[in-house]
């Protein structure tokens, strides 16, 4: 695969946010198939499209892309604060492609975070745009990309590696059995599995799990019953099939 942008596309552009732009966009339609469904193409969206880059003629499923030089780092810029969580809370929000490229202009890494990922929790409000800016009072959001759960970041591209295609299709199958459209189940459960995720032995006890409540507390200040919260929240990774209980109190992971 050659992982070079196509640096002729941007002779005529002088801002350097819409030369990454064609340049990325016209790569990855070039390159990617649907992570879900395998479909060998996807479509682009007309440019003025206000929520997604990409869409699956076969599957139906859309996306969209942000791309960022170097590292991803924690947070990735979004768009609108309102109109993202009014995205999320709506289950209508795309998944999201996440692409890494050089100072050289190669794609370094490609991953793509299923929607069913996002949760408001994630969504970080920024500051307004200040009186003198041409939308003064406009407030963008940031997706706080590490708080995701390591499962919801499906990696395509890995340190330019090529992977498998059936391996990321499966490895999509496999979390899609995580999806749940209640916002606020979604957030604790995703909460409690980045706490397991922490846990380092395949193996583990439901008090290595209660050594997070006080993490838990703060993202769930209103909620008193942390305890009953996370047990809650084992049982339902136990019905889907990613840990496997062994005895009271003793959990064993198996997909994660």
């Amino acid at each position: 695969m050659n992982y070079n942008f196509n640096l002729s596309l941007i002779e005529n552009y002088k801002s350097n946010s819409q030369k990454i732009r064609v340049m990325s966009e016209t790569w990855l339609a070039e390159n990617v198939y649907c992570p879900y469904c395998g479909n060998s193409h996807l479509s682009k969206f007309a440019n003025n499209k206000p929520v997604a880059d990409f869409y699956c003629d076969s599957c139906g499923e859309v996306f969209e892309l942000k791309a960022k030089e170097n590292n991803i780092g924690k947070k990735i810029t979004d768009g609108a604060y309102s109109t993202m969580i009014e995205r999320i809370t709506s289950i209508s929000n795309p998944d999201l492609f996440v692409m890494q490229y050089t100072k050289e202009y190669q794609v370094l890494n490609l991953l793509v975070v299923p929607k069913f990922f996002f949760t408001p929790e994630i969504i970080e409000k920024r500051k307004p745009l200040s009186e003198n800016a041409r939308r003064a009072g406009w407030i963008g959001c940031n997706i706080l990309i590490s708080d995701i759960p390591k499962q919801g970041k499906i990696f395509i591209v890995d340190r330019q590696h090529l992977r498998n295609k059936e391996d990321v299709i499966n490895d999509y199958k496999l979390i899609k059995n995580m999806q749940t459209n209640d916002i606020n189940n979604r957030g604790w459960l995703f909460d409690v599995l980045n706490c397991i995720n922490e846990i380092p032995d395949k193996e583990f006890k439901l008090n290595d799990v209660y050594r997070f409540i006080e993490v838990l507390k703060e993202k769930h200040i209103n909620n008193n019953h942390i305890e009953a919260k996370i047990r809650q929240q084992l049982q339902l990774l136990r019905d889907k099939g990613y840990i496997e209980f062994l005895e009271r109190g003793h959990y064993r992971k198996i997909n994660l």
